[in-house]
């Protein structure tokens, strides 16, 4: 049996597309060469390269250290930081409660309530 060939959308394709042109661009601004950020981020100059043009194939894991190598790892807090859609939605199907919840009585001992 083969491995199950998944489908990339366009859309994603692009967005891979262009993840990997900035992160090679991100390598020349700072003059390393692809052989010394393949081997810092311990994966190899094939994974790199396939990388660098946006392969889909490539685990999140070998992108992320490549990241890390360019000291670019900030970016990542940036994804998912402000789900308008999520909150939208998390909010439109909030539960009301029917009455508020019972408080306890902190100032009273257990001799007082008797």
């Amino acid at each position: 049996m083969g491995r199950e060939k998944s489908i990339i959308l366009p859309k994603l394709q692009r967005l891979l597309k262009e993840l990997g042109e900035n992160m090679r661009l991100a390598r020349l601004r700072r003059r390393f060469s692809a052989a010394l950020v393949a081997e810092r981020a311990g994966i190899a100059p094939n994974t790199l390269r396939a990388i660098e043009r946006g392969n889909p194939r490539v685990s999140f894991g070998a992108y992320v250290n490549v990241l890390l190598c360019l000291g670019l790892e900030k970016d990542l807090s940036i994804i998912a930081r402000d789900d308008e859609l999520g909150r939208k939605l998390q909010d439109a199907d909030l539960p009301t409660r029917a009455r508020a919840p019972r408080t306890k009585s902190y100032g009273t001992s257990i001799s007082n309530r008797r």
